[in-house]
């Protein structure tokens, strides 16, 4: 009895060893399995800067709305949407790693990464998204200004955008087509804000804006004074679309703005959003995903967030797609 004692306490322990070893087993196991977490592999990028443009143009409440859908998408990636002197200097940040995914004009992102106009050499760490509307170029000035074309800014002080802006690409191409250069006109570097706020005040004359329209600096403007957009002559819209063809002929409706009451013909690019090649391709991926499934929060942020659609998302596109975003529209 006392030798069947002691095998079976012997039996007892080493049962009780093999239990505990399974059992660690079995937990590593599920620790393992449960080790993920809603925003995929450890080379996921977890702090996202998204560059818009000034507050007081359509760039900003849209980047905004874009990073906030990211931000509560995911638990361990956090993105933010910050003002920024738009376009150009947008892609050489995106470019630099100085953020991640930036909004631009698509004539801008095609200069970049070809590394012409205003590049000296190209940008080649950044890829498309996807286009979301046209934006307008237009030139705002006061009613009773005199200023009937782009000749009459001759020797006037004329806001051109933000230095490095799309805008002040625009402005110049558009002033060049019309047979002038910028050193004809008094250039004043200005965002939509202030050069809004300097046309109330006579600061200055006339201002280029490049936005999706309604744009809220010129919406502002015309709710204290009655404001002019003037039209483009249309021998110089042609040669400036055959030259750079990204730019489309629009026109302004009369009821785009208040104490506006005539339409004027002008010229359109895409605005569009880029992003970093350093972004991996599955949480590229998955951030498309997050922002086509929250479409309601782009056309809640502005009225041109209800353009963004998967049907229009390449019309206008300038550059290659980022493999994330390509996989996301090659499933659709």
């Amino acid at each position: 009895m006392k030798k069947n004692y002691w095998f079976l306490l012997m039996l007892s322990a080493v049962m009780l060893v093999l239990a505990a070893c399974g059992g660690d087993s079995a937990n590593e196991e599920e620790s393992e399995e449960g080790s993920g977490d809603s925003a995929g592999g450890d080379d996921w990028i977890e702090n996202i800067t998204l560059l818009t443009g000034g507050e007081a143009g359509v760039y900003f409440p849209l980047g905004v709305a874009m990073a906030d859908i990211i931000d509560t998408s995911f638990d361990n990636v956090s993105a933010t949407g910050v003002s920024s002197g738009a376009s150009v200097s947008n892609a050489e940040q995106l470019n630099n790693g100085e953020a991640q995914l930036a909004l631009v004009q698509n004539d801008i992102a095609f200069y970049g990464a070809e590394g012409n106009n205003m590049f000296s050499e190209p940008l080649d760490n950044y890829s498309g998204v996807f286009t979301i509307y046209p934006e307008t170029i237009q030139l705002v000035t006061l009613a009773d200004s005199g200023i009937e074309s782009v000749s009459d800014l001759e020797g006037k002080r004329v806001a051109i955008g933000d230095m490095g802006s799309g805008t002040e690409a625009n402005a110049t191409q558009i002033i060049e087509a019309h047979g002038m250069t910028v050193d004809d006109v008094d250039a004043q570097y200005l965002d939509f804000s202030d050069a809004s706020t300097n046309l109330q005040d006579g600061n200055v004359d006339a201002a280029f804006v490049t936005a999706g329209t309604p744009t809220g600096a010129i919406q502002e403007l015309s709710a204290s004074a009655d404001v002019k957009i003037v039209s483009f002559d249309e021998d110089a819209m042609n040669d400036l679309m055959e030259e750079y063809t990204y730019y489309t002929q629009v026109d302004i409706p009369e009821d785009a703005y208040d104490n506006f009451d005539s339409t004027a013909s002008t010229v359109a690019v895409q605005a569009m959003l880029i992003a970093s090649n350093d972004i991996p391709e599955d949480q590229m991926y998955e951030m498309t995903k997050a922002i086509f499934e929250n479409l309601d929060s782009m056309a809640n942020a502005h009225v041109r967030g209800e353009e963004l659609t998967l049907d229009t998302a390449e019309d206008g596109m300038s550059i290659d797609l980022h493999p994330g975003v390509q996989r996301y529209y090659d499933e659709q």
